[in-house]
Order: structure tokens, then sequence, then C-alpha cells
């Protein structure tokens, strides 16, 4: 029976151990985790950003001229 206590209580420590060098390692790291994930999100929207504006009917093409500032008034 102690020896199966012993077991558990090192099991125990082993993963108590794993989890704050894993948090340990995230912290220290974060930035460096964070700058992976920006530059991923930004890789794939820059892949898929073009292929949008292009397609016919998905973004409105530039009006070649505009009318005036304010309404004209009734007066």
């Amino acid at each position: 029976m102690q020896k199966l206590i012993n077991v558990l209580a090192i099991s125990s420590f082993v993963i108590s151990g794993a989890v704050v060098g894993t948090g340990v390692y995230v912290y220290v790291n974060r930035a460096s985790i964070l700058d992976g994930i920006k530059s991923k999100v930004m890789g794939s929207v820059g892949e898929s950003l073009p292929d949008l504006l292009t397609k016919p009917g998905i973004a409105p093409s530039l009006p070649d001229a505009t009318g005036p500032v304010l309404p004209s008034s009734p007066f």
C-alpha cells in the first residue's frame, strides 16, 4: 500500500512540475508566440484579400464622379 501511495505522490509531483514548467515557458515566450500567431493570420488574410477584391460583385467599384458636398437649398 505504501508503494502505491509513493507512486501516486511522485506522479503528482511530476505532473505539477510539468504544468508549472509549461506555464513559465508560455509566460516567458508570450511575445514570440503572439508574433507567430499574428504573422500566420496576416499571411492567410493577405492571401485571400486580393481574391476577394478582384471578383466582380464582391467589392463595389469607385464612382467616376460624385455629387455636391451639401444638398442644394430649396430656398
